[in-house]
């Protein structure tokens, strides 16, 4: 029995087949580093930390979408693909350079679709077009990076926008035949474990059909990595994060598919907090508590109640 509704699972589902994401950074920047939101970025933000390190904008896109085809392929004998440009923000740029980008991920043979990770405050109307002409024969995935509900938090991690942004980036982008997604951080000083925890039903009301989930990270060369030095702040220890997911996903719809349960920065660069797990050890871990504990994504969920419209 499957305990969460898995990206993987889904895939295979609406597709027949295992599809892999190819990660690819297209060399784009953040309006929160440039000036034009801000500078210097999220203050967690090291985009090591979880961009793989065959990523690297300093290859054309079109040899990076081949080279991580022809690795999954041998690694995994797959034959269909996602195209997932990752690092920064992903739709910073002009619709037709936007355009150029997707068009040219597109070309490839074996690529279904993009998954595509950007800011609330970095769509807009003509993009948004773009995208839906695109979802009349792909599989489009947009990402919006939330981090959390509570802009007492997105004014402390320096996010540069609140969360009035995300909810009118959802609004315009619903009903297009566009797959949303979003990514969440829990752990920060900032909030309780109750408003932690309350993000999954709030979220679950919401127009998202994905969900990314990361424990909050201090890795080296940030902002947040000085701060935990000056003034060490709580972070989740391995078991407690594995209650406190099993919690979450409890509450969460299970219409909700899970792209990601947990961060993984690597080792050379991750301050705290030190696992010392693989992925896959994880994964069989919050599997193996959700077995022991009985219990599944959805199972506390509860459904808002359709008011009657009889006269």
């Amino acid at each position: 029995m499957m305990r969460y509704n898995s990206f993987g699972t889904y895939l295979k589902r609406v597709f027949g087949s295992r599809v892999y994401k190819v990660n690819v950074d297209a060399g784009f920047t953040c309006p929160n580093r440039d000036g034009t939101v801000g500078y210097g970025g999220c203050i967690y933000c090291n985009n090591d930390s979880f961009r793989p390190s065959a990523c690297r904008s300093v290859k054309p896109l079109r040899e990076q979408i081949r080279e991580g085809i022809s690795y999954i392929k041998r690694r995994y004998s797959a034959d269909r693909f996602i195209v997932y440009f990752q690092p920064y923000t992903n739709t910073y740029a002009p619709v037709d350079r936007l355009r150029e980008l997707y068009l040219t991920a597109l070309e490839e043979p074996s690529v279904v679709g993009l998954a595509i990770g950007t800011r609330p405050d970095c769509i807009d109307e003509e993009k948004l077009q773009f995208l839906e002409s695109l979802a009349q024969r792909y599989f489009i995935l947009v990402e919006y990076g939330l981090q959390s509900i509570y802009d007492e938090t997105l004014r402390f991690i320096n996010r540069g926008h609140d969360y009035a942004t995300f909810l009118r980036a959802l609004e315009a982008t619903r009903d297009r035949g566009i797959h949303i997604g979003a990514h969440i951080i829990v752990g920060f000083p900032t909030e309780t474990r109750e408003q932690m925890l309350h993000m999954a039903e709030v979220i679950s009301e919401l127009p998202i059909g994905f969900l990314k989930i990361h424990q909050l990270q201090v890795v080296k060369d940030t902002l947040l990595e000085r701060i935990y030095r000056e003034t060490p702040f709580h972070i989740f220890d391995y078991e407690e994060y594995l209650e406190f997911l099993v919690e979450f996903l409890e509450r969460l719809s299970p219409q909700i598919v899970i792209q990601r349960l947990f961060a993984t920065a690597p080792d050379e660069i991750l301050i705290a907090p030190k696992w010392g797990k693989h992925r896959q050890e994880i994964l069989r871990d919050v599997e193996r508590y959700l077995e022991e504990r009985d219990t599944y994504q959805g199972r506390l969920y509860k459904p808002p109640l359709i008011k009657s419209v009889n006269h």
